[in-house]
C-alpha cells in the first residue's frame, strides 16, 4: 500500500566537508593546520630557534582548538539527526535528502519536509517543496541563530504529529518567480540576482510597464517580503550612508511582511553613459505586474536565487526574463 513519505533535509558540516576533501581526520587536521599557518599574521621571524618553536607550538594549539570545535559541531549535528530519525518513527517512510540533491529531488511523494540546519537551508528547500509544510529544526542552538528554524530536535515528534493531523500553525511566505523566454523557470524565497558571474558590468534592457531603457550596472536584485531584510536591506544601507554623507534625506528601506504579495527591485551601482540610462533604479511589483529584462551580454550572464550561485539560469544575448509574484507559496510551520 502506498504511503506518503517524510523527507529530512540535511546539510554538510564543516568536518564532513574536510573529510570529503581529505579522506581521514589525520589528513584533514594536517591540511587545516597548513591553511591556518599560511593565513596567520601573528607569527614573525624570530632571532632564536627557541622563540620560533614556542610560536609554532602556540599556533598548533590554536589549530587543535579549531579542529576540536569542528568535531564538536559535527557531533552535535549528527546527534540531532539521530534523535530526529527516532522521533519521526510514526509508520511513514523516511527519506534523507542531502542539501546538494535538493534541486533534483522529487517531492511529489512527500507529505512533510523536516529541515535540519540554518535559515539558508530552509530558504533553499522552500523553492522546491511544492507548498509542502516545512518544519525547521535548529540542531545546535548554542551555535546557530535562526528565524526559520524555531524548533529543537526534542520537539519534532509533537510538531510532526500536529502537521499530520492538520492542526499545526503554518505561515505562508510569498515566493518570486523568474520566467525565461526559453521556458526555464526558477523560484526565489528571498531574492533573485540578475547580472554577471564576474565583477564586470551587466548590460541589459530593463522594462517597467510601458517604459524601457538600456542599463549598465553590477546587477539587479528582486526581493520578496522574506528577503527584504537581507541583501536588499544592505543596498538601502549603502544608499542611506551615502545620502547622510552628502547631507541628503535618509529614508528607511521598505518593510514587507513575509506574505506580502509584492516584490521590491533595485538596480545595484547603475552607470550613466551614452549607452546606459539611470531613470528606473528601484520600484515595487504587485501581483498584476512584472519586471522584464533583456540581456545585452554575450556571455557570463546569470540569474540565481537566494545566493545559490551554483544553481543558475544563463542570461545571455537573446534571453528575455520576466520576474513576478509566484502563485506558489512556501508554508513554514511555526510555534
Amino acid at each position: 500500500m502506498y504511503r506518503p513519505a517524510i523527507a529530512i533535509v540535511t546539510a554538510t558540516t564543516r568536518m564532513q566537508g574536510l573529510l570529503m576533501r581529505w579522506g581521514t581526520k589525520g589528513a584533514a587536521r594536517f591540511r587545516l593546520n597548513q591553511a591556518l599557518l599560511h593565513q596567520s599574521k601573528t607569527l614573525t621571524t624570530k632571532s632564536t630557534l627557541t622563540i620560533g618553536e614556542t610560536a609554532t607550538t602556540e599556533h598548533e594549539q590554536s589549530n587543535d582548538a579549531t579542529f576540536a570545535e569542528y568535531e564538536r559541531e559535527d557531533l552535535a549535528y549528527q546527534d540531532s539527526i539521530d534523535k530526529i530519525r527516532r522521533e519521526v518513527d510514526l509508520g511513514y517512510p523516511v527519506t534523507i535528502v542531502q542539501r546538494q540533491h535538493i534541486p533534483n529531488f522529487d517531492f511529489s511523494s512527500v507529505i512533510v519536509v523536516i529541515v535540519v540546519g540554518q535559515d539558508g537551508l530552509v530558504a533553499n528547500v522552500a523553492k522546491y517543496a511544492r507548498g509542502l509544510p516545512i518544519i525547521g529544526i535548529n540542531p545546535d542552538p548554542s551555535r546557530i541563530d535562526g528565524i526559520l528554524v524555531p524548533f529543537q530536535s526534542n520537539q519534532v515528534r509533537v510538531v510532526l504529529q500536529r502537521v499530520l493531523k492538520d492542526s499545526a500553525s503554518v505561515r505562508d511566505v510569498t515566493l518570486a518567480r523568474a520566467s525565461m523566454n526559453d521556458g526555464q523557470t526558477m523560484l526565489a524565497f528571498n531574492d533573485f540576482f540578475i547580472g554577471r558571474r564576474s565583477h564586470a558590468s551587466a548590460r541589459y534592457t530593463l522594462q517597467v510597464g510601458d517604459e524601457s531603457e538600456s542599463q549598465s550596472s553590477s546587477g539587479v536584485i528582486v526581493a520578496t517580503g522574506a528577503g527584504s531584510t537581507g541583501w536588499l536591506s544592505s543596498v538601502f544601507n549603502m544608499a542611506r550612508g551615502v545620502s547622510q554623507w552628502i547631507g541628503g534625506q535618509t529614508e528607511q528601506a521598505p518593510a514587507l511582511h513575509w506574505d506580502d504579495r509584492r516584490l521590491i527591485w533595485i538596480v545595484r551601482e547603475p552607470f550613466q553613459s551614452k549607452h546606459s540610462s539611470i531613470q528606473h533604479i528601484a520600484g515595487a511589483i504587485d501581483e498584476t505586474e512584472s519586471l522584464s529584462l533583456s540581456s545585452l551580454m554575450p556571455d557570463t550572464g546569470v540569474v540565481f536565487s537566494d545566493g545559490i550561485e551554483s544553481d543558475f539560469m544563463e542570461f545571455n544575448s537573446g534571453s528575455t526574463l520576466r520576474v513576478h509574484v509566484a502563485k506558489e507559496v512556501a508554508r513554514l510551520v511555526v510555534p
